[in-house]
C-alpha cells in the first residue's frame, strides 16, 4: 500500500494519479470532506476528468447533511483495501487529514473507545455557555500536542477529544500512542510531500484560493451557508466558513477572501505539525528535487520488496 500525504496545495492529487497509472493502482482519499456530494471546488476534489485516470474510492458517498468521522473513514477505507487488493492492484492512499492516515495504517481500533451520551451532553452545554475559545483552551490544557493540530472552530474534534479524556483518563494523543495493535496490518510506504521553502508552500496556497475563486467556489459557499443548519460537519470545513461574514454583509469579498487564504496557511502549519510526527513518512520537496521520478524509483523499490 502506498500514501500519499502532506499539506493542502502540495500536489497529493498530481502526484497519486501518476502513481496509480504506473503502478495499476486504485486511490482512496483520506479527506474529512472530499465524501460528501455537490461540494467539490472548496474540497479540492479530483476533477471528473482526473478521477476518469483511476478509480476513486470515498469521494462524493455522502449527503453534506451526514456526520462522518475518522471511524468510518477507518471501516470504509478498509474495505476499500481489501477490494482493490483482491482485484490484483495497488491501493493508494491520498490525503491530508493527518488523523485518519495514522489511525488507518496503524490500526487503532477506535470502536473501542468509550462513548457517553451524558458527558456529551454536558460538553455542548458548556460550548453553548462559554464558547469555543473556552473549550479549546480545555483541550489545551489537558492534550496540547493534539490541540496544536486542531483549529478551535472544529468542535467535533475538540468536544470529543475532551470527552475521550473525561471517560478514561486518558488524552487523545496517549490514545493513538496506546490503541495501536502491536502488529501494523498494512506493509504501507509514506510519501510526504512538501516545500523546502515554505513561502513557496504559501504562495501555492494563495494561487490555488484565486483559482477556486474562478471556479465558483462562492456558489458552493453560498449552498452551505443557506443550509448550515443542517449541514453540520460542513460548516466548520476551511473554504467555506470564511465567506458567510460577506453573505451576512458584515465584511467584504476580498476580506473574506484574504481570510481563507490566512486560514489556508494556517491550516498547512496545523498538517505539517501532525505529519512532522510520523518518523515514517520518506519527505519529497517539490522545490528542490525532481519529486515525482523520486516517488516512482522509491515505489519501485518498496513494491519490488
Amino acid at each position: 500500500m502506498i500514501v500519499i500525504c502532506g499539506p493542502t496545495a502540495s500536489g497529493k492529487t498530481g502526484l497519486s494519479l501518476l502513481l496509480a497509472q504506473r503502478f495499476n493502482g486504485e486511490i482512496i482519499s483520506a479527506d474529512s470532506m472530499q465524501v460528501y456530494k455537490k461540494l467539490d471546488i472548496g474540497t479540492a476534489k479530483a476533477t471528473q476528468e482526473e478521477q476518469a485516470v483511476a478509480p476513486h474510492h470515498l469521494v462524493d458517498i455522502l449527503d453534506p447533511q451526514q456526520p462522518y468521522n475518522v471511524q468510518q473513514f477507518v471501516e470504509l477505507a478498509v474495505k476499500a483495501i481489501d477490494d482493490i487488493v483482491s482485484r490484483g492492484k495497488l491501493p493508494i492512499i491520498v490525503g491530508g487529514t493527518g488523523l485518519y492516515i495514522e489511525s488507518l495504517i496503524n490500526g487503532i481500533k477506535f470502536s473501542d473507545q468509550p462513548d457517553n451520551n451524558a458527558i456529551k451532553a454536558q460538553l455542548q452545554q458548556e460550548l453553548t455557555e462559554n464558547g469555543k475559545e473556552y473549550m479549546y483552551n480545555i483541550l489545551q490544557e489537558i492534550d496540547p500536542e493534539y490541540a496544536a493540530t486542531v483549529h478551535q472552530n472544529n468542535t467535533v474534534r475538540v468536544l470529543r477529544a475532551i470527552e475521550i479524556y473525561r471517560l478514561t483518563g486518558h488524552n487523545m494523543s496517549w490514545q493513538l500512542k496506546n490503541s495501536k495493535p502491536q502488529e501494523k496490518p498494512y506493509d504501507a510506504l509514506l510519501i510526504g510531500l512538501n516545500f523546502e521553502d515554505r513561502a513557496k508552500l504559501y504562495d501555492n496556497i494563495n494561487l490555488r484560493v484565486d483559482i477556486m475563486m474562478d471556479l465558483g467556489i462562492l456558489k458552493e459557499a453560498e449552498y452551505v451557508y443557506a443550509n448550515r443548519e443542517s449541514f453540520k460537519t460542513c460548516v466548520s470545513a476551511i473554504g467555506y466558513k470564511e465567506f458567510f461574514p460577506y453573505f451576512e454583509k458584515e465584511k467584504s469579498l476580498e476580506e473574506c477572501v484574504d481570510k481563507l487564504k490566512q486560514a489556508s496557511r494556517n491550516y498547512a502549519k496545523r498538517q505539517l505539525t501532525w505529519f512532522n510526527r510520523m518518523k515514517e513518512i520518506n519527505w519529497l520537496f517539490i522545490d528542490k528535487e525532481d519529486y515525482k521520478m523520486k516517488a516512482k524509483d522509491i515505489t519501485e523499490r518498496f513494491l519490488g520488496n
